[in-house]
């Protein structure tokens, strides 16, 4: 058989690649933590008695608003380092935007308030249990998370491990967040972004470790 006929031959026999197969695979990985996290919360933690009144509700609307954007432009991202040479696309600025946005509003709020109650404000009631339930919760979306781009190629395994702890922690603090009853604005800033951002640091350092070819 001729070079020409054996390329001619395995090449009828090809398949386009699915595109979307990367992103599917990882959105389905996140769906699949998110309702872990959710199950263990309410199961381990419960869920706040006081969902009821305007005020806690709304700011349990703003710990979502802030932890699910942290996950959709952290998903984005990963669907991107998947992929080789995908770290290229990436914007670090735009990944911390949450973060700077959340602290700016907190900051605002300490100015608004008396400067003996900014301890209290910051440090509320449940600092210690929310610096320990959002790294513990994420420890399975990170496990499933990282599982789903190990399916994948990607080339800068820091990074990515690192944008796979940010969405666990996401996940986790979006999670966490239907329980914890401190609600003011420099907590939610210094404990959920603290922890998440904690999240993101471990999944820089154990990505390389675990997504190495």
């Amino acid at each position: 058989m001729k070079t020409d006929e054996l390329v001619a031959m395995l090449s009828a026999s090809v398949e386009p690649v699915d595109r979307r197969l990367v992103a599917r695979t990882v959105c389905i990985a996140v769906a699949a933590a998110s309702v872990f996290a959710l199950g263990i919360m309410v199961i381990g933690l419960g869920i706040r008695p006081d969902l009821t009144t305007t005020r806690a509700f709304t700011f349990l609307l703003l710990k979502l608003v802030f932890t699910v954007v942290i996950i959709g432009v952290a998903l984005i991202y990963l669907t991107r380092l998947a992929r080789p040479g995908g770290e290229q696309k990436t914007s670090s600025i735009v990944v911390a935007m949450p973060f700077i946005v959340i602290a700016l509003l907190a900051a605002t709020s300490l100015g608004f308030a008396q400067h003996s109650h900014w301890d209290a404000i910051i440090v509320g009631d449940q600092w210690l249990e929310c610096l320990l339930s959002i790294p513990i919760i994420a420890i399975v979306p990170f496990a499933t998370t990282i599982w789903a781009v190990r399916r994948a190629a990607p080339t800068d395994l820091a990074r990515t491990g690192a944008i796979a702890g940010l969405i666990s922690g996401g996940v986790s603090a979006m999670a966490y967040s239907l329980h914890c009853t401190d609600d003011s604005l420099p907590f939610i800033a210094v404990w959920y972004g603290g922890t998440i951002a904690l999240c993101t640091f471990a999944g820089a350092i154990f990505g390389p470790r675990l997504l190495r070819w």
